[in-house]
Order: C-alpha cells, then sequence, then structure tokens
C-alpha cells in the first residue's frame, strides 16, 4: 500500500512571489503616504500664520502700529513652533513690521524641510507666498 503525504505549508517560490507582490505595493504607498503627511503639516503652519495675522490686526487696531515681536503678540516665548507638540515642523517669525505693515514667515524645520512648497509667507494685504530656502518666490501652485 503506498499512501500519499500532501505537504503542508507554502513552496519558496510563493513566499518569494508574495514578497515582491507586497514589496510593489509598499513601494507605491510610501511616497504617496509621505506627501499626505507633508501636506497636513502644511495645513498647520497656513493656520498658524492666518492666526499670527488676526493678532497683528487686533494689536494694530489697540496701537496703530504693527507688533515685530512674537511675545508682545500673546505668544510665551520669542519663538514659535508648529504644532508645537514637540514635534516643529515650522517656525514662525515676523520677518518685518511697521506702523504700515507686517510680513510673517513660515518656515519648514526637519523632515518638513523636504517639501517642495518650502517656507510660507503672508503680509498684511493678505499676499500669500512660497519662498524657497534661498529667499526667491516659488512658482508652486497648491501650497496655499
Amino acid at each position: 500500500m503506498h499512501s500519499s503525504r500532501k505537504a503542508n505549508g507554502f513552496t519558496m517560490l510563493e513566499l518569494v512571489i508574495a514578497l515582491a507582490v507586497l514589496s510593489i505595493l509598499v513601494a507605491i504607498a510610501l511616497p504617496s503616504y509621505r506627501t499626505f503627511i507633508l501636506q497636513s503639516n502644511r495645513t498647520s503652519a497656513k493656520t498658524a500664520l492666518q492666526d499670527l495675522a488676526t493678532r497683528e490686526e487686533s494689536y494694530y487696531s489697540l496701537q496703530n502700529t504693527y507688533a515685530s515681536q512674537l511675545i508682545t503678540l500673546g505668544y510665551g516665548s520669542g519663538t514659535v513652533y508648529v504644532p508645537g507638540n514637540g514635534s516643529n515642523y515650522y517656525a514662525l517669525a515676523i520677518s518685518s513690521a511697521s506702523s504700515t505693515a507686517f510680513v510673517l514667515t513660515a518656515t519648514p524645520q526637519g523632515q518638513q524641510a523636504q517639501d517642495s512648497c518650502q517656507t510660507y509667507q503672508l503680509d498684511n494685504l493678505g499676499n500669500q507666498t512660497n519662498l524657497s530656502a534661498s529667499g526667491g518666490i516659488l512658482g508652486i501652485s497648491g501650497c496655499w
């Protein structure tokens, strides 16, 4: 009598194929996920800049000039990071302020510096621009 015994488990070829499919899926999904994370951090920076602009306008309505320091606008220290919970993706700053105008910036920090939109800039007229690391204006659509 000859008994036929069925082998249990996977063959090496099946495992290699499964790993190849998995690695292709990861190679496609990971860059998309990173892009999504960078975009969500941009939203935090834009919101923080708009909040800072609102504080500048409130200060102007009382003092008839714009504040040149963040601490004057109620921020606890001279440096403000977004989102501020230890993961500092952007540093907020008042680039310039006078009695008639202000310019605010949100500069990317750490891993966020890989973002193509780079530094956000907002002025008292509501003009929104993106600056490169060297300070030139970037013409990238979809950042703001």
